[in-house]
Parts: structure tokens; sequence; C-alpha cells
């Protein structure tokens, strides 16, 4: 009885033995296997960049005196023309009277002079010269009238007040004393620096007429809505970077963007056949990028690949491959050159669309 027992232990041992290998070797994972794609792309060159408004001025104010009314708050939009400060006007109105009173005069003793010179009882000299003192005391009037329009701080184009530097009302302002800044924030203009060997590519490239379409990354990471333009270049590289600097303008309608902010430009490229492969693909050994190869015996073997542009979850090869080579996609910390591979391809138009989705939820 114990033989027979320990007979039927060891069959049932062994049955289930061979039967964990069989459904060992069903679920060994079968590795996936893709080529390089050719295809004209669209890449975007970073640019760390400086925002600032098409025009931001100071105000500053024309008088000496006393600040009377302040009649806007800090951050206030304003219309071109409208009243932001007032600087106690009395003593200029009382110069404007004055000079107004002494032009009077002058234009009575003028016309009490010509009447005598048409009788011939002064002469022309005398004419001239109470013409002369009547010009004068026009002018004086002019200038007392310009000192008393000086009080009104006016705003000279649509715009968004800063921040009022260190005046309140009642304040005694020294003439040419800063008040605040103003900002017109409809256009903005983005400044970013490219280096030279880029530079040249974008000059030699460039379309006649054609002005280059740029984005902008703000600091949240987010791009902003609307498209940019490139308009204008620096004159002169800077020695010590090597750079030069773009200006590019964005229409600011909801007034998102604000003078001093920073941001990214992306610049776009246009990359012609270039041979794309995903990122997942590659390895690292030493700062050199490697891939590992499949050959017609469905042996891996690494090879060393040169990376260009760096496009999301795909790299530019420029160097290492071609577009009939098959490459390991997935599975590769499970392997090793040499180990020969059970694998399921995947065409490489799939494997990047489908990195492009996962990464996009």
């Amino acid at each position: 009885m114990k033989i027979l027992n320990l007979i039927i232990g060891f069959v049932t041992l062994s049955i289930g033995s061979c039967t964990h290998k069989e459904h060992h070797e069903q679920e060994a994972p079968r590795l996936v296997v893709t080529s390089p794609i050719q295809k004209d792309t669209l890449i975007y060159h970073e640019y760390v960049s400086q925002i600032h408004s098409v025009q931001h001025i100071e105000l500053r104010a024309f008088e000496r005196g006393y600040l009377k009314e302040i009649y806007i708050d800090e951050g206030q939009s304003v219309k071109k023309g409208q009243l932001l400060f007032q600087i106690m006007p009395v003593i200029y109105q009382a110069e404007v009277k004055k000079a107004r009173a002494e032009a009077s005069f002058a234009e009575l003793e003028y016309e009490n002079t010509r009447s005598l010179a048409d009788s011939n009882i002064v002469s022309q000299n005398e004419l001239a010269l109470a013409e002369a003192t009547l010009q004068k005391a026009q002018a004086e009037l002019s200038l007392a009238q310009a000192h008393l329009a000086f009080t009104e701080i006016r705003a000279p184009f649509d715009g968004i007040v800063g921040r009022f530097k260190d005046v309140r009302l009642g304040s005694l302002v020294d003439e040419g004393e800063l008040l605040t800044t103003l900002s017109d924030n409809s256009k903005m203009w983005v400044y970013f620096n490219v280096p030279e060997a880029e530079y040249l590519d974008y000059t030699m490239g460039e379309e006649k007429g054609e002005r280059t379409i740029v984005k902008l990354k703000l600091a949240n990471n987010e791009v902003f809505e609307n498209e940019g333009a490139v308009e204008t270049i620096e004159a002169d590289f800077n020695n010590e970077t090597g750079n030069i600097a773009f200006r590019a303008t964005f229409h600011n309608p909801k007034g998102i963007l604000r003078n001093g902010q920073t941001g990214n430009i992306l610049m776009p490229t246009y990359l012609r056949n270039a041979l794309l492969i995903p990122q997942k693909a590659t390895f690292e050994i030493l700062d050199k990028k490697y891939v590992y190869m499949v050959d017609e015996n469905d042996v891996l073997s690494a090879r060393e690949i040169t990376v260009g542009a760096e496009i999301p979850h795909a790299y530019e090869v420029t160097e290492g491959l071609n577009k009939k080579d098959k490459v390991l996609v997935e599975g590769l910390r499970k392997v090793k050159a040499g180990d020969k591979v059970s694998y399921d391809f995947h065409r490489p138009q799939e494997i990047l669309t489908a990195l492009h989705h996962l990464h996009a939820e």
C-alpha cells in the first residue's frame, strides 16, 4: 500500500511539474520590434524669452507742487487723454491771469499806437516797438498756459497703469519726479537670443517675403493662445555669448501678457526625410545612445546611434540605422546582446501614434 501511494505521489508531482513548465513557456512574453520611419517632420527649438509691452513709458511730473488729485488706481486700464494726476494748480492759474492781463494791456497799447501811426502822430518805429511788446506778452501768456496745463498728467495712449512710485495724495513732487508707468499691452514684443549656427540656418533657409510664425510657452507650461511672428533681428552679435537677439510680435487682445513676463519661444524647424525611432527603443551607456538590432536569425546585437533632433516620444537618427533595420522597442531590460528572441513586429507609425495618445491622456 505504501509503495502504491509513493507511485501515485510521484506521478502527481511529475504531471504538476510538466504542467507548470508548459504554462510558464506559454506565458513567456513576446517582444515588440519595429523599424525606423522616414518622413518629413516639424520640430520646435525652444528659447528663453523676455516679454515687453509694445509701449512702456514712465509718467513723470512736469511741474513742482503738491499732488492735489489721483484719479486712477494701480493696474487700472485707461484711455488716451484720460486725466490721471493733478498737481496743485493755484500758482500756475495766477501766473496765467497775470500774463493774460499783461497781454491785454500790450494789445491796447499796440492798437493806440497803430491809430497814432496812421495819423502820422508817432513814427513807424514806435509802432514796431508796440507790436514787439504785444508779441512778447502773448508768448508769456502761452508759456504760463503751458505750465498750467502741465499740472494735469494725462495718458498719452490707451494702456494699463503700473505701480505708484512712493507718491500719495498731498505729496510734494518735484519737477521730473516719477509717478508711475503706463503700458500698452495690445501687442507684445518678445525678445529671445539665438546662437550663431541657428541664426545662419534661419537666415539661409528663410523664404523671402515670409515671416516665421512662432509660439510662446508661458511660465505655467501652457502655450499662449495666439501665434506670433518674427519681425526683426538685432544688428550685432553679443561677443560674450555668441548670440543674437530676435524679436517676435504677439497680439494680446485679452491682456493675458504683461510687461516683464518670461516665457519660452517655440520656433519651428522642418526636417526633410528624417529617420525617426521611438525614444523608448534606446538605452544609454556612458552618455552614448544604443539600440538592440534584430538580425535575420532573430538574434540581438547592440548598435550605437547618433541622435540629431528630439521630438515628442521620438529621436531623429542621423547615423547608425537605416529604414530597413529592425530594432527592439519593449523589453530592453529583459534581454542582452546575443539573445535569440521571439517578437511581434509593429509598424513604426503605430508605435508612435500609440505613444502620443498614451502621453496625451
